[in-house]
């Protein structure tokens, strides 16, 4: 798919200095670097500076006072313009606002710190990530993924231990036992399953009222993404998938996935849904997702802008899957 890259969260070439990870010197030496900066969140929001209708995401200098509130080390995520990024993780921060939104499907609020300006904010990524550049939606996405996973794996799977970050936040290691562990990604399919001018759509409980997205799943242990898309598709929705091919893949930390976009041939139209899967599924026209898509269709909300599975449905339109 020649447009492949230009999903959300992906293709800005951020280069991820795997080799300062090891390096306790050099890593020592960047961080007395004044060109140094680090992105900054709370509670997997990062902090980003709003102007009218744009966004962007902050980079402080590491001798900012907000820093001083962090409670673990800085993760290392990488290189920009030949400076280092660092992401500081401020959860342990409580603000005096209102918090009741905060981790919610959507989450509109707002939190700002007393040391920054007005216009810093700690905003969820979901509702900013078609404002920020390919580089920023890139740092904040692998500074979500990467906090959230040591906020998770604080213990040794092997035997239960503390266990301790090395690697500048790329590996913890067991003390009691040796044993290594790495960043948690998922495998998951998501797929534009077509049958003639119609798409397969499904909604899961507790969506948005009328939103409907591409069928996803996780890929199983020993399975292949091929044999994902047919499986997923016939568990939720009792369709019958024949062909499948790859189309594009996007980081989405949330918490931890990496979805691979795919386009199945449906074979069968009859669906049975298992409720325990998802709510509803329903087929619907190239015209139909057009009108949805312009906001012209009432009761059907397509998948979330940024999201690949709007990605996908675009390019279905625009006959530009190829």
């Amino acid at each position: 798919m020649r447009t492949a890259e230009q999903v959300t969260f992906g293709g800005s070439g951020l280069d991820r200095a795997a080799d300062l990870r090891g390096d306790i010197p050099a890593l020592a030496a960047v961080m007395q670097d004044a060109a140094t900066r680090t992105t900054v969140l709370w509670k997997g929001k990062p902090l980003v500076i709003r102007s009218g209708d744009t966004c962007s995401l902050a980079r402080l200098p590491l001798d900012h006072p907000i820093l001083s509130e962090a409670r673990v080390a800085p993760i290392l995520l990488g290189r920009e313009d030949g400076a280092a990024r660092f992401a500081h993780d401020l959860s342990a921060w409580v603000p005096d606002t209102d918090l009741s939104d905060v981790g919610a499907f959507i989450d509109k609020s707002i939190q700002t710190h007393p040391t920054l300006p007005e216009d810093h904010g700690f905003t969820e990524l979901r509702g900013i990530m078609t404002l920020l550049s390919a580089r920023d939606a890139e740092l904040a996405a692998t500074a979500k993924a990467i906090l959230g996973w040591h906020e998770t794996h604080g213990h040794c799977a092997r035997c239960g231990a503390p266990s301790d970050v090395t690697q500048a936040g790329w590996q913890r290691v067991c003390q009691s036992c040796g044993a290594s562990h790495f960043p948690r990604t998922d495998p998951v399919v998501i797929m534009l399953v077509t049958h003639g001018n119609k798409v397969l759509l499904g909604r899961s409980p507790g969506w948005p009222e009328g939103m409907y997205s591409c069928l996803a799943g996780f890929v199983e242990p020993g399975e292949t993404i091929e044999a994902a898309v047919r499986r997923e598709v016939w568990e939720e929705a009792g369709v019958q998938v024949g062909e499948v091919r790859y189309l594009s893949s996007q980081p989405w930390p949330f918490p931890a996935s990496l979805m691979f976009g795919c386009h199945g041939i449906a074979t069968s139209e009859d669906i049975r849904i298992d409720p325990n899967e998802i709510e509803d599924a329903l087929w619907v026209s190239r015209e139909e997702v057009m009108d949805a898509l312009a906001g012209l269709r009432q009761g059907l909300l397509p998948a979330r802008k940024g999201a690949i599975a709007h990605f996908l449905l675009r390019n279905w339109l625009a006959d530009t899957l190829e």
